[in-house]
């Protein structure tokens, strides 16, 4: 098969979106004089490679020729490709069949179908990068971290990533059921998921008052630059004397869009990012703003992945602005994309990039200057209206109702699990409140009313965005 090149800077968490597969980090961009591997139609073999390739050829005529049942030679190629990608123990790089690369062509649109949720596999398990935000995934209550185990009764361990995706994906009004292990718990975790339309928007900007202004990222996509340098010029306008920069959850995204967005925010023509090849070269990014305009305060957690944290690291080390919230995910590496003739794709990483001081955080992620954590009760999943939930029941569905009404401000008399006496009075105070049915069973509106309050704490309360603004006023005085 012939390549067709492309030469393309990817940063991405493998974003595998499980309603499609992700468009992050993909974007056309120059690599100046970073080098691009590949192959070459008609490349000559000498020595090694060739008697490596030969090897390769004989396995294939054997299987071909000899194997006890006909096979599809298109699935020994493809499964050949996958095999050498697999080898390299990159989860970053990936080999796509035409099937699943249309997917990615097509998520590029500005809207797909799924649960909404970026994923890679980490030690064989399909795991939550970031579920996109206002998502379905997002409103379930699902993580970062999060380890998708099964899939309406379909188990994913071991599965390539991009199958695991297809069977994730869905019609938008279908139901995926989702059964997750949670790092810090034992029981499985049962999540249900309507699967919706996913509008693709990565940019909500929000004025805080007395001149503070907040930008949140979503992840760093093909209008992203765009759409911040339009709504910084907003809160611009309305006299921002001072902005947090939120990249929470945010799993990466295109090369461009970083270094566009480090143009408006990294101060005095400061280094945005260094990226180094196999040979050592580098090939440093710098900022083309001059002085800064105001102070900034950048809030991550353990999503913030690739690009996000190229952005972090420029604005920590040479914009000189502190972060705020929780150590990033660490994942320092460039991809590049080929793609064949016959649709089918191949991403592989070819180099990696550098902090502006020339730190490498991959595997180790950016340490916040104000550590601060969220409220248990933000990590806690959506409760089922259709699983009664009663006296004596036990297990994880359980102890999120405990943890619920303590962030409500009521007394369930514990949090492990078990539902006690005093669990169910806390519960038939809440439905007092709510003007419910005084069942002490959490089930149907109870539910309902439950999932609806703690998503609204969960906006009034964020802990970290509360520090980045008290960070923030401290620096403009």
């Amino acid at each position: 098969m012939h390549l067709r090149k492309r030469t393309l800077a990817i940063l991405m968490v493998l974003a595998l979106l499980a309603g499609g597969v992700s468009a992050y980090g993909l974007i056309s961009y120059k690599m100046g004089g970073l080098p691009i591997a590949g192959f070459s139609a008609g490349s000559g073999l000498s020595g090694q490679n060739s008697a490596n390739f030969a090897k390769l050829e004989q396995a294939y005529q054997l299987i071909h020729s000899q194997y006890y049942q006909n096979v599809n030679d298109q699935k020994l190629v493809d499964g050949a490709i996958a095999g050498m990608v697999q080898a390299l123990g990159d989860p970053y790089s990936t080999y796509m069949d035409k099937q699943t690369a249309d997917q990615f062509q097509m998520s590029l649109s500005s809207s797909f179908e799924g649960i909404g949720a970026t994923v890679q596999s980490i030690n064989g398990r399909i795991t939550v990068e970031s579920p996109v935000k206002g998502s379905p995934a997002e409103k379930a209550g699902l993580q970062a971290g999060d380890q998708i185990r099964k899939v309406n009764g379909q188990v994913l361990d071991g599965k390539p990533v991009n199958e695991a995706v297809l069977l994730i994906r869905g019609k938008k009004g279908t139901t995926a059921e989702l059964e997750i292990t949670r790092p810090g718990t034992n029981d499985p975790i049962h999540v249900t998921v309507i699967r919706d339309e996913i509008p693709l928007e990565t940019v909500y900007a929000e004025n805080l008052g007395d001149g503070i202004g907040k930008i949140q990222i979503t992840s760093f996509s093909e209008n992203t630059a765009k759409r911040f340098a339009e709504e910084l010029q907003k809160l611009e306008a309305q006299g921002m004397k001072g902005l947090i920069i939120d990249v929470r959850g945010n799993p990466g995204g295109y090369l461009q869009a970083v270094t566009e967005i480090g143009n408006l925010l990294i101060p005095n023509q400061g280094v945005i990012l260094q990226m180094e090849d196999r040979t050592g070269k580098k090939e440093i990014f710098k900022s083309k703003m001059g002085s800064a305009k105001y102070p900034i305060v950048c809030v991550t957690d353990g999503g913030s992945a690739s690009a996000s944290e190229i952005l972090a690291a420029a604005l920590k080390e040479a914009g000189g602005y502190p972060l705020v919230g929780e150590k990033t995910f660490g994942k320092g590496t460039v991809q590049t994309s080929q793609t064949f003739a016959d649709g089918s794709d191949l991403k592989y990483t070819i180099a990696k990039w550098l902090t502006p001081k020339g730190n490498w955080i991959h595997m180790k992620g950016i340490e916040p200057d104000y550590p601060v954590a969220l409220p248990d009760y933000f990590k806690l999943t959506a409760l089922n209206p259709d699983t009664p939930l009663k006296r004596d029941m036990n297990g994880t569905g359980v102890k999120n109702v405990q943890q619920m009404l303590i962030g409500l401000g009521l007394v369930p008399g514990r949090e492990d699990g078990y539902f006690s006496q005093q669990t169910e009075d806390a519960v038939k105070t809440f439905q007092r409140i709510n003007g419910l049915s005084v069942t002490g069973v959490v089930e149907g509106q109870t539910a309902v009313k439950l999932n609806e309050q703690i998503r609204a704490k969960m906006k009034t309360n964020d802990t970290q965005i509360e520090k980045a603004i008290s960070v923030l006023h401290s620096m403009i005085k």
